[in-house]
């Protein structure tokens, strides 16, 4: 039965002092008998100050957190699906872009974030990511070791369309990494997550930000992962560290032979209103 690691950080401004951090993980996620490590939204920095960010974003192919992470998953015969990386893009935009990396360090797959957090909470916090990051439009899956794997990136997750396609496509498992406010987080956190993975009928692996940053933000935590039935299986609390969740396969095939919605779905047609 495959193993999971899942990585729980409070990334801060520094790329290098983050890189150190996500290589140390991947080395104890194979000490640990985990086949791939899942790293949060945003592992390489997070910083809400985009003029002191800027100088640090730059393109995929010189990003030193990618290229230390990628040399640790060879050396360590590891895969990771590393959360996310800020990336610059052509035209200037950024991309806030998940990775996959296979045990060769090679990029097995690229998703770039779809959804835009773009709002105004009542605790006062307001973001526009929309004002630096361009918005992805592929769906993005991939075979790892933990079965066909389906990309996603934190606020995709109040999206039902996107989680729809990769149950159409037969994911096994959905990496859903996170950097969630805590307002959000108490509210909908571990009901967003589990409604996903049973709509699925797939496992959501959700790696999380956590705790104080240097950037003044706070963010919820509770790194989580749910089966295809909803049961929480791993939940990392408030903490910084590292988890560990057996992916049991055959689950995956037993819940959707018990509950067939995916199979059972039906196309929508020209909506009425009356």
């Amino acid at each position: 039965m495959p193993r999971a690691a899942i990585l729980q950080m409070t990334t801060g401004i520094d790329p290098a002092r983050n890189a150190a951090a996500i290589v140390a993980a991947v080395a104890a996620a194979k000490s640990g008998g985990a086949e791939i490590l899942f790293t949060p939204e945003m592992s390489g920095l997070l910083d809400r100050n985009r003029v002191r960010a800027g100088p640090k974003i730059v393109a995929e192919a010189e990003n030193p957190v990618l290229a230390a992470v990628r040399d640790a998953a060879r050396e360590n015969g590891l895969w990771v699906a590393l959360g996310s990386l800020a990336v610059a893009g052509e035209g200037g935009a950024w991309a806030n872009r998940s990775l996959v990396i296979d045990d060769d360090g090679h990029i097995a797959a690229r998703y770039d974030k779809m959804h835009m957090f773009d709002v105004d909470l009542d605790s006062g916090e307001s973001w526009r990511e929309s004002n630096a990051f361009k918005a992805g439009d592929a769906v993005v899956t991939t075979e790892t070791p933990v079965g066909r794997l389906g990309l996603t990136i934190c606020y995709d997750l109040r999206f039902p369309a996107l989680f729809d396609a990769l149950g159409k496509a037969a994911c096994d498992i959905i990496a859903i990494p996170a950097a969630f406010t805590v307002p959000t987080g108490r509210a909908h956190w571990h009901v967003l997550q589990r409604a996903r993975a049973i709509e699925a009928s797939a496992f959501v692996v959700a790696a999380a930000q956590v705790g104080e940053h240097e950037d003044g933000r706070r963010t919820y935590g509770h790194s989580l992962v749910v089966d295809p039935w909803g049961e929480v299986l791993l939940d990392m609390g408030e903490q910084p560290g590292l988890g560990f969740a057996e992916i049991d396969l055959s689950r995956v095939c037993e819940v959707r032979k018990q509950l067939p919605s995916l199979a059972n779905r039906r196309e929508m047609s020209k909506s009425r209103i009356q």
